[in-house]
């Protein structure tokens, strides 16, 4: 570590999931220790609010004062530590001005974002520069999407202990999963929509699995897409859409495409949701798949748009109660397969996905970079979980998140 008096900022503690963050923060690595940290956001009596609401212990936890808008005002926040986490979506609207900030300073970074597009703009714009500057940039460092880079990563850590060899064929499927949606995620998915309704281009680009690939990785097979209700045989149940595919499978094949540039392989990737065995399961998933078919029309539409989002969505800063967040889960199953074998692994979460799990991931993701990760062993540049951190996240998450990682049998 450097001299700059802290050691993690949060970006964007007044937002839901960054009060959920702070508090976590709070209760893991507490105020005075080992881990010197701050919060920060563009309203001092607000920042203030949080800070007395986390009681007397915190009287001396630093507030900074920063716009996202403002390059100057994050440029001085950038200054003052060695990495940046940061929870102010939707990021296509908000983030550009504090990547830039973190690549012109040297900063790691770690955010929530599902924005496909918006990464892949940022990659265009800034990656050259990380590398100048040691910046190390890794986005989708939530539910979306450590628990897939990860579980493919240390999926084929077994493959490759096992039999020499990396899967080369991997799909998940959500086994169960319990949570709620704020209405900052609403938010983020209404301007991706917007987005692409604006610029049929960008629509096109955002369907291309490869978007986030590197270019210097050469295969290009098609990707498989659950599109409607599909029995599948590797878990001998009925599978629909699964909404988060979208980034998902865009920052699993980046990782594929960073870590195994020089090979040849015709690597898939493939997510889905179980919905169980017989005509209930095949009535469940034609109900997911409907659901789901519906938003994406409401989206589209400028009318149904605003009825979702007057009557039906939640707005920005409503979200998940504590207790929801306590009571949800999520249980992920992989399968990997390639010529000499087929692996089997789950991926679990005991809080709510999007939220109190989130909260813990981004953290732990900031804590690794932070004190894991040597600046001499990751160079700067724009990375995924899976690449920037890999093992070191895994136990840290084990550890501290309550998340776990489990090869099982069939």
């Amino acid at each position: 570590m450097d001299s700059k008096p802290l050691d993690i900022i949060l970006f964007g503690a007044t937002s839901f999931v960054g009060q959920i963050t702070t508090e976590y923060l709070f209760t893991e690595i507490g105020i005075g220790k080992d881990v010197k940290w701050a919060i920060a956001g563009r309203s001092e009596k607000k920042l203030n609010a949080i800070k007395a609401n986390l009681g007397p212990e915190a009287e001396n936890l630093p507030i900074i004062v920063a716009d996202s808008l403002d390059s100057a005002s994050l440029n001085a926040m950038c200054q003052q530590t060695d990495v940046i986490l940061s929870t102010v979506g939707p990021y296509a609207l908000y983030g550009e001005t504090l990547i830039e900030a973190c690549v012109n300073n040297g900063n790691d970074y770690c955010d929530l974002t599902g924005e496909a597009y918006w990464i892949k703009k940022m990659l265009v714009k800034y990656e050259n520069l990380a590398k100048k500057t040691g910046a190390r940039i890794v986005n989708c460092c939530g539910f979306d999407s450590i628990p897939s880079d990860l579980g493919v990563f240390f999926l084929q850590q077994i493959s490759q202990e096992q039999s020499g060899t990396l899967c080369n064929d991997v799909k998940l499927r959500v086994k169960a999963m319990k949570g709620g949606v704020s209405g900052g995620t609403v938010a983020s998915g209404i301007e991706m929509a917007k987005a692409a309704h604006k610029k049929p281009a960008l629509r096109r680009e955002m369907g291309n699995p490869y978007l986030l690939s590197s270019k210097d990785h050469t295969s290009r097979i098609v990707q498989p897409r659950l599109l409607k209700p599909t029995f599948d045989k590797d878990f001998n149940a009925w599978s629909a859409p699964f909404i988060m595919e979208a980034i998902n499978s865009r920052v699993v094949l980046r990782s594929h495409s960073l870590a195994h540039a020089n090979t040849s392989d015709n690597f898939s990737y493939g997510e889905g949701i179980l919905t169980g065995k017989g005509l209930r399961g095949y009535l469940r998933a034609c109900t997911v798949t409907l659901a789901l078919g519906l938003f994406s029309l409401g989206t589209k539409n400028r009318l149904l748009r605003h009825l979702m989002q007057q009557y039906l969505l939640p707005k920005p800063g409503q979200g998940p109660s504590k207790q929801q967040q306590l009571n949800g889960f999520f249980d992920l199953r992989l399968i990997g397969k390639n010529n000499q074998q087929s692996i089997r692994v789950k991926v679990l979460g005991d809080r709510d996905p999007g939220y109190g799990c989130t909260a813990k991931m981004l953290v732990q993701s900031g804590l690794c970079l932070a004190f894991d990760i040597k600046k001499s062993d990751l160079e700067g540049g724009f990375w995924t979980p899976a690449t920037a951190m890999g093992e070191p996240l895994i136990k840290r998450l084990t550890e501290s998140a309550g998340m776990s990682f489990e090869q099982i049998s069939r």
